[in-house]
């Protein structure tokens, strides 16, 4: 089980249930600061995944494009903020060889896997990479996020690249939702 999986359980059926009620419902300008928290928060401590911000019903603007511009503005701002202090971590992180050794040690290996894909973005394309690499809708991108920030130093670039990664993300599910609502 791969951990989008397991953060879509969670968010579905286990303990975080709440939090993606509390998003789907959240409502006036009140639901901005929750979608704003929620990627905050996804981008370095919960499981799941962060296009559910797409389903807040915030009823704030006169049109629903002009909501949704609010939202996904708000969410790739949110997860922008999230990932430097994600960032913040995996910088010290460098620093704190036990916690290195206890990761590559771990029974999942997630520092091998998701440092091997990060490494390869890394030195691929660098930060335009790992733009692109957030744009993929539903992929697991925490893990990823802080092995890009043990590889990497560059704060403001960081930045940059997950707010572009996170807006991305969002307009391309809004794009594949589109599709296939118009498809069926």
């Amino acid at each position: 089980m791969d951990s989008s999986t397991i953060g879509v359980a969670l968010l579905q059926g286990g303990g975080l249930d709440w939090v993606r009620t509390l998003v789907e419902t959240a409502t006036g300008w009140p639901g901005v600061g929750i979608v704003f928290v929620y990627s905050f928060l996804i981008a370095f401590a919960l499981p799941g995944p962060s296009e559910i911000v797409l389903a807040a019903p915030l009823d704030i603007t006169p049109s629903r494009v002009m909501t949704l511009a609010v939202i996904i503005l708000t969410s790739a701002t949110g997860k922008a903020i999230g990932s430097v202090f994600a960032f913040h971590i995996g910088q010290e992180a460098k620093q704190a060889g036990p916690i290195v050794r206890w990761l590559e040690r771990s029974r999942f290996d997630i520092v091998a896997w998701s440092e091997k894909q990060t490494v390869e973005i890394a030195q691929k394309y660098g930060y335009v990479g790992l733009a692109l690499a957030l744009c993929v809708p539903f992929f697991p991108d925490t893990i990823s996020l802080y092995a890009f920030a043990v590889l990497e130093g560059n704060y403001w670039r960081f930045a940059v690249a997950t707010f572009v990664g996170s807006l991305g993300r969002l307009l391309v599910t809004l794009g594949l939702v589109g599709g296939l609502t118009s498809v069926i």
